[in-house]
């Protein structure tokens, strides 16, 4: 079985919630770096033109692992 045909195969496994992840991952190896560097500024230029008033806050590890259900 090749790589790819392994790749699909372990997809239908995968859960619906991390898919995302892999879609960024696949779509982050397949960009040539020019396409990257303007998605990052893109990100960059989101950031900080965001009126959300609590997009600084801070969070301790100790908080997110909790958030996450990690603790």
């Amino acid at each position: 079985m090749s790589n790819k045909e392994q790749i699909v195969k372990l997809l239908d496994r995968v859960p619906d919630y991390k898919m995302g992840y892999i879609l960024a991952y696949v779509q982050g190896i397949t960009a040539d770096e020019e396409a990257d560097d303007l998605f990052c500024e893109r990100m960059v230029d989101n950031y900080l033109n965001d009126p959300d008033p609590e997009k600084d806050k801070e969070y301790t590890l100790e908080e997110c692992k909790k958030m996450w259900g990690l603790d």
